[in-house]
């Protein structure tokens, strides 16, 4: 369940920082290669802030999950 919406979050927030680098201002494409880099980072270290935070909102992680 926590990967999913992991996976959510990331699509989402790529897809609109896309939609506002076209519309507002190009500047919007560092937003989502920051979402790029952090997703990069946590498939090498196996650490994700995103993670961190929806656990703390409650978010069951999966039983397939190793930590």
């Amino acid at each position: 369940m926590l990967e999913r919406y992991i996976r959510a979050i990331a699509g989402t927030f790529i897809l609109i920082s896309l939609l506002l680098a076209i519309y507002v201002n190009i500047n919007w494409l560092w937003f989502t290669a920051f979402i790029g880099v952090n997703l990069l980072q946590s498939s090498l270290t196996r650490w994700c802030l995103m993670e961190d935070i929806l656990v703390k909102f409650g978010v069951k992680k999966s039983k397939s999950c190793s930590s």
